[in-house]
């Protein structure tokens, strides 16, 4: 199987994960923000920052969260998976520098209309920062 080509439901089973790992960088909550509109200053102004309970910058849940549409849509299932609902809460702040290690398991499968249900977790240093349930509708071998 090709990366690009994605897997098929037929190849798919309970259990199958993968992982990605991306630093934040100023440059990451920048380019969000302009992609995004998203211009608080709880992400933008680090004097605007200190004054709140995280004493600095954070990253956009968003962004945050944005790794787990990377990994349904490059590798698992990868390409020609289409996303259908996200479920998540987010659990602690993101901050420039952290190290972000999203995962998405394979919960359930469905085999009508090819349906997959995938936990999903970002986690920084082995805490939750984010977590929550994604569903996608996967290409058969006949489709």
């Amino acid at each position: 199987m090709s990366v690009k080509d994605g897997y098929k439901f037929e190849e798919l089973s309970v259990g199958m994960a993968h992982e990605t790992h991306h630093t934040i960088t100023e440059e990451d909550i920048e380019m969000f923000a302009k992609v995004s509109g998203d211009y608080n200053p709880i992400h933008m102004d680090e004097e605007f920052a200190k004054k709140t309970p995280f004493g600095q910058r954070i990253a956009h849940g968003a962004l945050t969260a944005s790794y787990i549409s990377g990994i349904l849509g490059n590798d698992l299932p990868g390409p020609g998976a289409i996303f259908t609902h996200l479920e998540m809460r987010f659990r602690r702040p993101v901050f420039i520098g952290s190290t972000v290690t999203a995962r998405a398991e394979i919960t359930e499968m469905f085999e009508r209309g090819n349906r997959v249900t995938l936990k999903i977790t970002c986690s920084v240093d082995g805490k939750a920062v984010v977590a929550g349930e994604a569903k996608v509708m996967v290409p058969g071998k006949d489709d």
